[in-house]
Formats: structure tokens, C-alpha cells, sequence
């Protein structure tokens, strides 16, 4: 009845859901690119590769970073498998293609929106061996046309917050019959797979394999430069505020008007979480009359300047590696917060605000583990920043806590991938 009921409701849904998609192109032509995608309906003909594929959904742009170590080592693992990965959103199909450019054997498609005949039609398309969601993603009519077929599917690097949790249960029995199905559960804590087993999840299916974004950004380190954009800026104190998002933007800068003992000569470094909000920051920036250089003008940064908007895509990475301290966003604002983990393993100082019910247990740790902060506001955010430029020793030791720290949480790319091995091997017996 629940299962008959959700599909009734999705067909009724289904105008204003394209009408959603139009109305996100827009501002983001990337959701203009293939659309009969998001029913099913793809037109480009597959590459004549012979070789059995292996199926991976990144919903958006975090969990594109976050799959990267594992897509590569199934690429290296498995060179006997093709790969399709699948996203919902524009910059997590954009990030995708930059990451995996050098990967001539991975694909970029959407996945259908959740209709029975689109799913079902995707998966006649690719036919994959197996199936593998990143995060948080399972759909109801997706894991019935996957069981159809006999194809096991992964929920892997699996988080499941309060807040998720809560909102799950108002559909129990739709997700008890989903989590129920998955054949593998990979969560990166014991209190997101408890979560998970309250949602239906088999206990016997479910291990603790840890957080890949740990291995994203330890990794990721070893190969980011900051040089080129050190050039812009010259030798002056920088405080990034990164992954910002909608009204903490503001927040931040009215903050550091009023902030008394604020450095002069600081340059603020601007990098909102979602490109489609890169001219809104701009806009926020001029209304205030305060002077900027923006990151695709490639320009140096005058002295006297004392803000840099980072609109760009694919550099966080240097952004941190260019910072003195950081501010991780979505934090200010009860939104969830973005990943810290990629600046703590920059040894960047981390400042969070009170919100981090997306990264609990990863913002907790960080700040017991003594490589970040938690501020109440953005007059606090700024009062605390400002004391970090000015104190050497407090940075250094911040930064020595946070390499430490993502080193001990290595690990989770090589559980996942035994477990894709597992899965794969009886998929095949």
C-alpha cells in the first residue's frame, strides 16, 4: 500500500518536478545537458566495450569528492570492469568529469528520478553487476528494480544524522523495505549505523569501515599548491571562509565591521559552497562598497584589497593550502555544515560554528582532538579568527593536530573495496 501510494504521488508530482529542472538550468546550464537522462531516455549510443559494468550514484558534489579514492581503486582493482557514475546534480557531474578525466573506462550519466520505468530502463542500459550509493541515497522503486534483477547493491560510506533519521520516519515502512534489501552497508560510524538498523538496515549486512573523506583529503593534500594563488596575494595574513552558504556570507561580514582588532592588512578569502551563488556573494560584497578581486579574473590582489571571492570550481584544496586559518561553512546557520575534514588534513586551523549535525561525530573529534574550534556566532567566528592570524604557536599546533588527526582515520577506501570484491565474486559464483 505505502509502495503504491509513493508512486501515485511521484506521478503527480512529475510536472512540477520538471518544471524544477527547467527552472535550475537557468541559473545552471548543466541541468539543460541530456535531460531525457533524468527519465531514462538516453540517446548517446555506449561505448563498444564488452566488459561488465560496476554502477556508482554520487548525488551531488560532496559525495563526488568523497567517492574519488574508491572509483580509482575499483578502476585499478577491477580493470576488467567498465564504470558508470551518476549524479542528480550539475556540480556533482562537473566535478566528476575533472576528477575522472584520466579514466577512459568511467562514464558520466544522470540517474533517473525514481519512476519504475525509468530506473528500469537505466539498468537495462548499463546492466551493471553491481550497484553502489554513496552516503544517504536509496530509493524505493531503484532497490525493487535492483532486486529484480539480481543485482547487490552497496550503501557505502553510509551517514545517517538525527535529522535524516527523523524524516525517514515518516515514511518507516517505505524505508524499512528499502534499507532492508541492501545487500552490503558500509557506515562510517556506529551511531550512523545504529540510525541506520532503527531504519530497517540488516545488522548482519552492516560494517564500520570509516569516513573516505579522510582518505579524499589526506591524499588530496600531496598534490595541492597554493603557490599560484600566494602570487595574487602576496605575503599578508588569509582567513578563508569556505563552502559558505546562503546568509552566512553577510553574517560574516557585518561581523567583521564591527570586529574590534580585526588585522588590517587580512585578506578575507570567499568561497561559497555552491557556484550558482558565486555573483549573489559578489553582489553582497559590492551593495557594502567593499572592494574585491574575484578568482576567475586571475588578477593580483592589490594591497589595499581586502577581500578575494573564490569563484571557482575543483580548488579547495589550494584555497586551504593558501590559508592561515579557515572557517567551514554551513555551520553559522542551523544547515548541517560542510566537511572539515579536507582542512584539517591542510593543517589549516578549523573554526566551526554551532551546526554541525551533518559532520557530528567527524566535528566533534576534530575539536577534542585539539585541531578545531567551535564559535556561538559570527562576532565570536571573528574575534576567534582574528586572535589565530596573530598567534604563530596556536596555528602551528592546530595544524600539527589536524594532520595527525586525518592520518588516524585512514583506512576506509581498502574496507569498502573488499567488501565491493565480496559482493562482486558471489555475484559471479
Amino acid at each position: 500500500m505505502w509502495l503504491a501510494a509513493y508512486r501515485v504521488a511521484l506521478w503527480l508530482l512529475l510536472p512540477l518536478v520538471l518544471l524544477r529542472l527547467w527552472w535550475r538550468g537557468l541559473r545552471e546550464p548543466g541541468y539543460r545537458s541530456q535531460p531525457g537522462g533524468r527519465l531514462g531516455l538516453y540517446q548517446d549510443p555506449l561505448p563498444s566495450d564488452d566488459r561488465p559494468m560496476i554502477w556508482l550514484h554520487a548525488v551531488s558534489l560532496g559525495e563526488t569528492r568523497a567517492a574519488e579514492p574508491l572509483v580509482k581503486a575499483l578502476a585499478t582493482r577491477f580493470p576488467e570492469y567498465r564504470m558508470v557514475i551518476t549524479h542528480m546534480t550539475a556540480t556533482g557531474r562537473e566535478a566528476a568529469r575533472q576528477l575522472f578525466a584520466g579514466f577512459p573506462q568511467v562514464e558520466l550519466a544522470w540517474l533517473p528520478y525514481d519512476y519504475a520505468f525509468a530506473v528500469r530502463k537505466f539498468l537495462e542500459r548499463f546492466r551493471p553487476r553491481l550497484g553502489i550509493l554513496m552516503e544517504t541515497e536509496v530509493w524505493p522503486n531503484l532497490v525493487d528494480a535492483c532486486e529484480a534483477r539480481g543485482m547487490p547493491l552497496l550503501l557505502a560510506n553510509a551517514r545517517m544524522s538525527e535529522k535524516s533519521a527523523r524524516s525517514y520516519g515518516f515514511v518507516a515502512p517505505l524505508a524499512r523495505k528499502a534499507f532492508s534489501r541492501l545487500a552490503a552497508i558500509s557506515a562510517q560510524t556506529q551511531d550512523d549505523a545504529d540510525r541506520l538498523f532503527t531504519l530497517g538496515a540488516r545488522r548482519e549486512v552492516t560494517e564500520i569501515t570509516g569516513n573516505l573523506k579522510f582518505d579524499v583529503a589526506v591524499a588530496g593534500q600531496r598534490g595541492a599548491r597554493s603557490d599560484f594563488l600566494r602570487e595574487r596575494i602576496g605575503n599578508r595574513p588569509v582567513f578563508l571562509a569556505a563552502s559558505t552558504r546562503d546568509g552566512e556570507e553577510q553574517l560574516l561580514l557585518d561581523a567583521i565591521g564591527r570586529g574590534v582588532g580585526w588585522p588590517r592588512d587580512a585578506l578575507v578569502l570567499l568561497v561559497p559552497r555552491h557556484p550558482q551563488r558565486f555573483n549573489d556573494v559578489a553582489a553582497i560584497l559590492e551593495k557594502m562598497s567593499l572592494g574585491y578581486v574575484r578568482r576567475s579574473d586571475n588578477l593580483p590582489v592589490p594591497a589595499d584589497c581586502r577581500f578575494f571571492l573564490g569563484d571557482s570550481l575543483g580548488e579547495m584544496l589550494a584555497y586551504y593550502a593558501a590559508a592561515d586559518c579557515a572557517f567551514v561553512g554551513g555551520s553559522l546557520l542551523p544547515l548541517g555544515g560542510q566537511n572539515l575534514i579536507e582542512a584539517c588534513a591542510a593543517g589549516v586551523p578549523v573554526l566551526v560554528g554551532p551546526h554541525t549535525f551533518n559532520f557530528a561525530q567527524a566535528a566533534a573529534e576534530a575539536v577534542a582532538a585539539g585541531a578545531a574550534m567551535r564559535v556561538g556566532n559570527a562576532d565570536e567566528l571573528v574575534l576567534e579568527a582574528g586572535r589565530l592570524l596573530g598567534d604563530t604557536v596556536k596555528r602551528d599546533a592546530m595544524k600539527q593536530a589536524g594532520i595527525t588527526f586525518c592520518n588516524r582515520h585512514r583506512g576506509a577506501t581498502d574496507r569498502i573495496l573488499a567488501i565491493c570484491g565480496r559482493l562482486l565474486a558471489e555475484r559471479a559464483a
